[in-house]
């Protein structure tokens, strides 16, 4: 049992291998736009107002520091929801970051050259060819502000993850294979150390997602941390009232068998 996540660049058939792997595997499968788009649901943020941090990154980021953590902790939330049995294939650009400290996390990253890139998005959204050419350049653009700025790392640095696959070279059935065959690798074989990190990791983001999601907490800029049910909240909130009511939310949830509300009154952030 693993979580595969598989970072792809526009048009280069990451969806389409993401899908071979979990159908293979019998695994659950999630793109980054349905991602979002739960997010949205589930913690009441439009979807124009995700889209707009997600794409347009360092400038929104810089305008409102605070919703940083906010999105992508509802993102991991998200993410590990669905990862409940240990089990999950994401697609995206975002998901070995977001669950990094997972052992059992399967890094992968697919590739092509420009050509093959350009011909996929002429045949799929029947662009031009200079159309094809000035919107793949624009995306990863955006996908390298991006990383950089919340990582300070590149997305395309081959360090960054387990294996590199290269769709122009080979075929979808031949990369499915090699990410079929790593998830029987002891490296990544769920361990009770690595269970308890996802679990550690799975509190943490559901305590951070309900607090963004709640109206009593959700102006507080804090930061949580969970290890083994015990939950400390730290940062700081705009007034008593907000500080008070983070350990009645924080408590909610499951898992949760301590809050230690570490919270200050200082500046805080609002959406």
């Amino acid at each position: 049992m693993a979580i595969i996540s598989i970072s792809r660049g526009t048009f280069i058939g990451g969806k389409d291998l993401a899908e071979s792997v979990a159908d293979r595997l019998g695994y659950p499968c999630i793109g980054r736009e349905e991602v979002l788009h739960e997010v949205g649901e589930r913690y009441g943020i439009s979807d124009k107002e995700l889209a707009q941090a997600m794409d347009h990154a360092p400038p929104f980021w810089q305008q409102v520091p605070g919703r940083r953590i906010a999105y992508l902790m509802c993102m991991t939330a998200v993410l590990l929801r669905h990862a409940r049995d240990g089990n999950l294939v994401y697609h995206g650009h975002v998901g070995h970051f977001l669950l990094s400290g997972i052992a059992h996390l399967i890094r992968v990253r697919v590739i092509a050259d420009m050509e093959y890139r350009i011909r996929l998005g002429m045949e799929r959204m029947n662009l031009s060819r200079d159309e094809a050419i000035l919107y793949i350049q624009k995306m990863d653009r955006e996908r390298i502000k991006w990383t950089r700025f919340l990582y300070d790392i590149d997305v395309g640095d081959p360090a960054q993850y387990d294996s590199v696959l290269n769709l122009e070279r080979m075929s979808l059935e031949g990369a499915c294979r090699t990410i079929v065959g790593l998830t029987q690798l002891e490296e990544f074989k769920i361990t009770a150390q690595s269970r308890e990190a996802s679990e550690n990791l799975t509190v943490s983001s559901h305590v951070w997602a309900a607090l963004v999601r709640d109206e009593r907490t959700r102006s507080a800029a804090v930061r949580v941390v969970a290890d083994n049910g015990v939950v400390t909240v730290s940062g700081k909130a705009g007034t008593g009232k907000v500080v008070d009511a983070i350990p009645l939310v924080a408590g909610q949830i499951p898992g949760v068998r301590q809050v230690r509300n570490e919270v200050g009154i200082g500046s805080d952030w609002y959406w």
